[in-house]
């Protein structure tokens, strides 16, 4: 019999509110249920206890989880009214115990938390299998990310903006002149042009641990990033490696996580594929040094102006101080960024960032204590250097160096604009200066262009020195300024040169001699009788022109030609008015010359010039008589080097104006001294002694050097557009050009202007601010050289003196109004004159440019652009070609 008594029936009606009513009504309390009693109303009361009570549950939940832990499968008996509607056995006639449901089981939860069957504090704290399950998951989860990302990124390709670099262009000291060619002012070098110390310097104060590691710092970078999340600075997550993935990698400065992420990622699989070499070399190219120096070649010349490869240890700790950057460590100050970065306060910094430098590099081994010893003090650096503009000469010198290079070397225009080339030029700096004050003096003094607009305004000077014994150019005037006045002056002008074309005319005739009249065509080319500068010819003015066999020249349309003198004066006595050769030359004497000139054989007058060193294609109007006078326009630089030529007697060397060049790959071009023998020393001296007449007792004596022995020429051209002076010691050879060019106007009408009136005077001669310009240069330039004399010449040909006798005798006071005119240099000449082609002086004034109008280019690879093409340079400043070389020189 069980304990428990069974409850009346209640009644079957009334549903489970009557059901709770006689529940409630029950009067007497109840014996508490035994031990293991599950699930009937009872268990959840406080029932009367005995001995063996267990304790009341709160709920109904707890209910069922004790009914669980216990075992205890009793049924709840069936409340009044209710048997009816659950359909199971177990009411009060069933065969059950009692009637109701089976405690429902618990699900299990995939994380435990809060913790089930635990109360308070105790329900929130985790467990360890719960911890330990998240770590390994995190970490699992970081190691996924990080393997997919090391897989899905790649090295990218160097970036441009870090190899971009420029040229850097030296004075024929070594000394830097301007680097120039990109933006950014960077020059990359090989690993052995970086000296170990910097690469020590480097690791000791960035990285230790380079040579070792895998590219990345993880302290670092979890530094880093917290930093960065905190919106603080990023300095300290760094390796060498990143800072090169960094700057050179990625290109990219941007403070934020992602590009840290893809900066470390990139940074680890650099580690892994490319050699520590690789990524120093690159570090040290890439990275910013100050004073917008990129790589450490830049640096070592914007600080000490030397070469990467030539740093000591001391210099090489304070320039890898600058790497933290040079505001606050450039020993010159940045006051203008930061007032706090004074002159001072940089240079204490400096110092002790670089004696912090020195003693890691001995504490880590990569320096010994002997050697650290000798740097205590900061290194001896220079004055900061602006960016050299292109202003001045510079540009012009410049432009002259670049076109030489592409057009006589395997350095194209896309070469030297990529950059990188260190290129060493024969300019001298002091030669140059001296030239551009000699112009500027003279042209201050008497060109006044407020004063006399009609006849001081758009006055134009050019020049050129070059060294006979090398060719190299020294010196050159371009103009006012390469950034104002583009058109380099000392190169191609278009400007005649008159009559410093006479040498030519002469070495021809003491070369090859006159020919023979008596005979015919062919054997006269080679029956010839060389001439002495004694030789005779008629100094008449408007002398009649004959060929070489007497007869009258006379142009295609039948036409007599007379050839006049400057000033229209004769010279010689009547009736044969014959003077000698080298008075001729002395007082510039046009119709002695245009004479010889045809006896000679124009042929030979041009391969003469060609051959004492002017280009083919400057060369004008080579079949009329008038070509040995000077109608021809080779650049200032040409006739420098032509008349070197004479200088060194008969060795004819190219003008150039590039020493050598370098890359990080090393040298990739020398210049070799490649002399030809254009004349004799006979011949060439002898020219040589004539000139020297000139300077000494004609033309030229305004060119007279105390102590010196000068030969030269003066050169006027008809309509006084264009005058100069060409001279040489056996030192230096100099051409100086002087010409009225209105480049103001449109291409189509640019026009040489006369000068008459010009500086005051009634007619520009070479003999006069030419000549003067060429005096003050010279006595500057020289200063320093021990004064040399010419050789003396030997005797040379024969004297020529059957001039026939003239068919007319003017006098000097004849006008010039005379039917036909008398075409003397000229780029206007009338009938018989050169044709359009062969008088044009640009490319935009001819219908056949064919090897005439852009004279001095040259280079012996191709003929020269016209005005208004540019290619094959790539660089020049408006003048299409750039003349010399082909395009410059």
């Amino acid at each position: 019999m069980s304990e428990h008594r069974r409850k009346p029936p209640q009644p079957q009606g009334g549903g489970r509110a009557a059901a709770r009513r006689g529940q409630s009504g029950s009067s007497s309390g109840r014996r508490a249920a035994p031990r293991g009693a599950t699930g009937s109303p009872a268990d959840y009361g406080l029932g009367q206890g005995s001995a063996d009570e267990e304790r009341s549950y709160g709920g109904r939940a707890d209910a069922r989880r004790a009914a669980q832990r216990t075992g205890g499968g009793r049924r709840r008996a069936a409340e009044p009214g209710r048997g009816g509607r659950r359909g199971a056995p177990g009411g009060p006639s069933g065969p059950g115990r009692g009637r109701g449901r089976a405690p429902v089981p618990g699900r299990k939860r995939l994380i435990d938390y809060p913790r089930a069957g635990k109360y308070g504090v105790g329900r929130w704290v985790p467990s360890w299998k719960l911890v330990t399950g998240l770590f390994i998951g995190f970490i699992g989860s970081l190691v996924a990310v990080a393997g997919i990302g090391y897989a899905m990124v790649s090295i990218p390709n160097v970036a441009d903006a870090a190899t971009a670099q420029n040229n850097v262009f030296y004075w024929s000291d070594k000394s830097e002149m301007v680097a120039t060619g990109g933006e950014t002012n960077r020059q990359i070098v090989n690993l052995s042009q970086i000296p170990k110390a910097m690469q020590y310097a480097v690791v000791s104060q960035e990285n230790k641990t380079f040579y070792t590691d895998s590219g990345i710092d993880p302290k670092g970078i979890a530094r880093a990033v917290f930093n960065m999340a905190r919106g603080g600075a990023t300095q300290g997550g760094s390796t060498i490696t990143q800072q090169y993935v960094k700057n050179a990698r990625l290109d990219d400065q941007s403070q934020t996580i992602t590009r840290k992420f893809k900066e470390i990622f990139i940074s680890i699989k650099v580690g892994a594929t490319v050699s520590k070499d690789e990524i120093m070399k690159g570090y040290l190219n890439s990275a910013y040094y100050g004073r917008n120096a990129y790589g450490i070649q830049a640096a070592a010349r914007a600080y000490f102006n030397k070469d990467s490869v030539d740093l000591n240890p001391g210099e090489c700790a304070f320039l890898a101080a600058m790497l933290k950057g040079a505001t606050y460590y450039d020993p010159a100050g940045s006051t203008s960024i930061d007032p706090a970065a004074t002159q001072e306060a940089n240079s204490k910094r400096a110092l002790r960032q670089m004696q912090n430098t020195l003693d890691k590099m001995v504490e880590y081994h990569h320096l010994d204590a002997a050697t650290r010893a000798k740097y205590t003090r900061l290194p001896d650096v220079k004055n900061p250097r602006s960016n050299t503009a292109l202003g001045g000469q510079v540009g012009y010198l410049v432009d002259l160096a670049k076109a030489y290079l592409i057009n006589n070397t395997n350095i194209t225009a896309n070469d030297l604009q990529r950059g990188g080339y260190s290129i060493y030029t024969t300019f001298d700096k002091k030669k140059v200066k001296a030239l551009e004050a000699s112009v500027k003096n003279v042209q201050k003094a008497n060109i006044k262009p407020k004063e006399r607009p009609k006849t001081d305004t758009h006055v134009q000077f050019g020049g050129a020195s070059v060294d006979p014994t090398t060719g190299a150019i020294k010196a050159i005037y371009g103009g006012e300024d390469a950034t104002k006045h583009f058109t380099n002056n000392a190169d191609v002008t278009g400007a005649q040169v008159g009559s410093t074309f006479k040498p030519f005319v002469l070495a021809a005739a003491m070369k090859w001699g006159v020919k023979n009249p008596s005979l015919g065509p062919e054997q006269a080319q080679d029956e010839r009788t060389q001439v002495s500068p004694k030789s005779l010819y008629s100094g008449q003015n408007k002398l009649k022109i004959e060929e070489y066999d007497k007869t009258v020249w006379k142009n295609d349309k039948g036409e007599e030609w007379l050839q006049t003198n400057d000033g229209n004066e004769s010279y010689g006595s009547p009736p044969k008015y014959q003077i000698d050769l080298r008075e001729a030359m002395r007082e510039s004497v046009n119709s002695a010359y245009v004479q010889l000139g045809m006896d000679v054989g124009l042929d030979k007058v041009k391969e003469a010039a060609m051959d004492a060193g002017l280009k083919e294609n400057s060369l004008a109007g080579t079949s009329f008589p008038s070509f040995s006078i000077g109608i021809s326009d080779p650049s200032a630089i040409r006739m420098a080097g032509a008349y070197a030529t004479f200088a060194a007697s008969g060795e004819q060397r190219e003008p150039f104006s590039v020493t050598r060049v370098t890359s990080k790959d090393g040298t990739v071009f020398s210049h070799k001294d490649q002399p030809n023998e254009a004349f004799t020393a006979k011949v060439a001296d002898n020219v040589t002694d004539v000139l020297k007449t000139v300077v000494d007792k004609g033309t030229g004596t305004a060119a007279q050097l105390t102590g010196r022995q000068v030969a030269g020429k003066t050169g006027t051209t008809d309509g006084n557009k264009s005058a100069w002076f060409v001279g040489y010691t056996p030192q230096l050879s100099t051409s100086i050009t002087m010409f009225r060019y209105n480049d103001d106007e449109s291409e189509k009408n640019r026009t040489f202007l006369e000068m008459y009136g010009t500086g005051g005077q009634k007619k520009i001669h070479g003999a006069s601010f030419p000549a003067e310009i060429w005096h003050d240069y010279m006595a500057e330039a020289l200063k320093n050289d021990p004064p040399k004399d010419f050789p003396t010449p030997e005797p040379i040909g024969t004297i020529v003196n059957d001039v026939p006798s003239p068919t007319a005798v003017p006098t000097p006071s004849q006008s010039l109004t005379s039917p036909t005119p008398s075409p003397t240099p000229s780029e206007t000449l009338t009938s018989p004159s050169p044709s359009a082609s062969e008088s044009c002086r640009f490319g935009w004034q001819c219908t056949d440019t064919g090897g005439t109008g852009t004279g001095g280019a040259d280079g012996g690879v191709t003929s020269s652009p016209t005005a208004t093409d540019t290619s094959g340079t790539g660089n020049n400043r408006g003048n299409g070609n750039g003349g010399l070389f082909g395009g410059a020189g």
